[in-house]
């Protein structure tokens, strides 16, 4: 016998599942797709534990005949192409033939279905095992469910990750399916087990405004402040929608493509985006977009990536301009680039903006400081750490001059030259480093609202919140539900100054969504959350100062460690010594 060999069927289907079936997130993204081929008007999704225990979709489309159920999950099996030249014009979102088989192998599979004019079946693959076809009272449409995944495969099951965090994957696998086809109507629900009765998480209704679908998954408040574009250059179009530039985010969890009402990345489109918001958005920000795309079939290929989240475009620098030129002229038209100039601010008193670094004293209770203190009671002070304490504020350079620029650069005039200080950059290292000293030292000082913010969550951000209560509280923000999809926001740290509480949090949920997503520890979260307070509450360009705040700034960055870059590695200043001035001038 020869040392080459066939593999069986179930070493095959096993190895395919390893392509396709990363995560219950894969599982999720290959029922749906089968299940929007069948032409359904409405598509349920239920999970258990994050999709680990179960996931279930339900469709009222066409539905699988009886006598299709082995073939359906057979390995290689579709309705979906019949040549070799069908790949070429692809236009179903499944066609492999081996998403139902793949998933049967390292689950318990089980199929329910009817077609209109037929009677109800099921199936079920246990393991790879396939069972009989038995006749089942079931609805029109197709009920698959998926238990336990990876449960006869323990080294595969071992990679997953906690259920919360399968959750966030495979709520995002949802989430991208549904902006995708507006016109179904889609629900999700989640509980931790089957005991539980779990809770709805989204209900969306058919819409053929994709902009209202949007608002229905991330809350009206982004979906009315969206701006539209649209391209068309006779073969090749675009339509979609992008974020104001003020709107930025810390993460691209906002950046959405489609085509051919299939989710995907594109380095080459994204970065087209980015070159549209260039002067728009601060280094290391990204903008919000929605956009999709419609091309003949043969000009694009979906037939690259096992889990099809890649294409490949004809010509993808047609594609490109077409962004480019789409986003730039809307941006023109909308006097979008005057817009993202903040108005001139006159700095309120210097005590509100730019706080003086302090001893921290002690805490009666860890991360509330609110609480106000017995009259009797007086705060015992603790040593500042060194690079606060007095002796090194000595250093500072006392003939340093220093004045404002543009609204945004501070020009520092000093023995060995010229520093120009990027304002923002400058205040967001200070506030993050007063942050982490306050945790460190015990708890941030917190400042109660008077007047509670409400704020307006998408489901997603909403779980964020339940999850990470603690986290936010460490960090000063009380966060609590109010309702519905509604919470509201009764403090924020002292050391935000004047900025809005609201906006506060939706940053640092913003932070708090990528780093849980990609499993960070407690530590990483809570540095996440002191990053976006600091980014979100340190001074803008086009912020007017006064000539206190200038020189708080310039003074303090000689006592921070690290003032060179911000949180983010963006430098906050340039350095040009009087050498370089006289050879730029051809003085030597």
């Amino acid at each position: 016998m020869g040392r080459i060999h066939q593999l069986p069927m179930s070493v095959v289907n096993r190895i395919a599942a390893g392509e396709v079936v990363e995560r219950p997130a894969s599982v999720v993204k290959e029922l749906l797709e089968n299940a929007l081929d069948a032409a359904p008007t409405r598509i349920d999704v239920a999970l258990e534990q994050g999709g680990i225990g179960l996931v279930r979709v339900v469709d009222d489309g066409g539905g699988i005949e009886a006598g299709d159920l082995p073939l359906a999950v057979t390995a290689h099996a579709t309705s979906k192409l019949r040549v070799a030249e069908d790949l070429e014009r692809i236009g179903t979102l499944g066609f492999r033939g081996e998403a139902l088989a793949s998933i049967g192998e390292v689950s318990r599979l089980v199929i329910r279905s009817r077609t209109p004019d037929g009677t109800g079946a099921t199936i079920t693959v246990d393991g790879g095992k396939v069972g009989e076809v038995m006749p089942d009272g079931c609805a029109v449409g197709t009920t698959i469910e998926v238990h336990q995944l990876f449960g006869n495969v323990p080294a595969r099951r071992a990679f997953l990750r906690a259920a919360q965090t399968e959750w966030s994957h495979a709520s995002e696998a949802f989430v991208r399916t549904a902006l995708a086809h507006p016109g179904v109507a889609f629900s999700l629900s989640h509980s931790s087990s089957s005991a539980d009765k779990g809770r709805r998480v989204h209900d969306l209704p058919a819409t053929q405004a994709w902009r209202t679908r949007i608002a229905d998954l991330f809350g009206p408040a982004l979906g009315d402040r969206l701006i539209e574009v649209e391209a068309d250059d006779g073969e090749v179009s675009v339509h979609g929608f992008v974020g104001r530039p003020e709107d930025d985010m810390a993460s691209t969890r906002l950046q959405h493509l489609f085509v051919g009402g299939r989710p995907f990345r594109d380095r080459s489109i994204l970065h087209a985006v980015q070159e549209a918001y260039r002067g728009l958005l601060l280094s290391g920000r990204q903008p919000i977009v929605f956009l999709s795309f419609d091309l003949p079939p043969d000009a694009v290929d979906v037939n690259v990536h096992p889990a099809k989240m890649e294409v490949r475009f004809r010509e993808p620098s047609r594609l490109y301009r077409l962004v480019l030129a789409s986003l730039r002229s809307r941006f023109l038209a909308g006097n979008v680039t005057t817009r993202l100039e903040p108005p001139r601010i006159e700095a309120p008193p210097i005590q509100a903006r730019l706080p003086e670094f302090a001893a921290f004293a002690p805490r009666a209770t860890p991360w509330e400081s609110a609480v106000p203190r017995p009259a009797d009671s007086a705060a015992v002070p603790v040593p500042a750490p060194a690079w606060e304490r007095d002796e090194l504020r000595q250093e500072v350079v006392a003939d340093e001059r220093a004045v404002q620029m543009h609204d945004r650069y501070i020009v520092v005039e000093s023995a060995d030259g010229i520093e120009v200080i990027d304002q923002h950059a400058l205040h967001e290292r200070l506030l993050y480093e007063k942050f982490k000293a306050s945790v460190e030292a015990g708890g941030l000082e917190v400042q109660p609202l008077l007047v509670p913010e409400r704020l307006d969550l998408d489901p997603a951000a909403l779980e964020l919140v339940e999850e990470h209560a603690g986290t936010l509280q460490r960090a000063g923000m009380r966060v609590e539900p109010f309702g519905g999809s509604t919470v509201i926001v009764t403090s924020k740290p002292a050391l935000a100054g004047d900025a809005p509480a609201s906006e506060l949090v939706r940053e640092v949920l913003d932070r708090l969504a990528a780093t849980s997503a990609a499993g960070g520890g407690a530590g990483m979260l809570v540095d996440e959350v002191l990053h976006g307070l600091a980014c979100r509450a340190a001074i803008k360009a086009g912020n007017r100062l006064s000539q206190a705040e200038v020189d708080a700034l310039v003074r303090d960055r000689r006592i921070v460690r690290e003032s060179h870059h911000c949180p983010h590695g963006r430098p906050t200043s340039l350095t040009l010594s009087r050498q370089d001035l006289d050879r730029q001038f051809r003085r030597t």
